[in-house]
């Protein structure tokens, strides 16, 4: 079995940092993940969008991260906001329950 891959590229501008994820989040990259938005959390931005688009595989560990790491940016007065979520993702958020738990922006914002 391969091991899974996570590439994680962070770009910061003023008030936000975008990390842009590639690969799979699972218990195998979940630390990975906490260690760069941990990185980012140093220095806290008012907002670090997690740019989804290139994730293929989000695990139970995987999502338990990203409601943790939701949790310490709203307690570093930041906010974690997750982009471009794949339809498999959003399926996976609504089942679980975790939807309501996370900031989601696709597309458009909403109205």
């Amino acid at each position: 079995m391969d091991r899974a891959e996570l590439s994680i590229t962070v770009h910061r501008t003023g008030d936000e940092a975008v990390l842009r994820l590639a690969g799979e989040i699972d218990m195998l990259t979940a630390a990975q993940l906490s260690t760069a938005v941990n990185e980012v959390l140093t220095d806290p931005p008012p907002r670090i969008v997690l740019d989804l688009g290139g994730v293929t595989f989000c695990d139970s560990q995987g999502l338990g991260t990203l409601v943790v790491l939701s949790r310490k940016a709203s307690h570093a007065q930041s906010l974690l906001i997750l982009t471009n979520v794949g339809d498999f993702l959003l399926r996976v958020l609504d089942i679980t329950g975790l939807r309501s738990a996370l900031m989601i922006r696709n597309g458009a914002p909403a109205d």
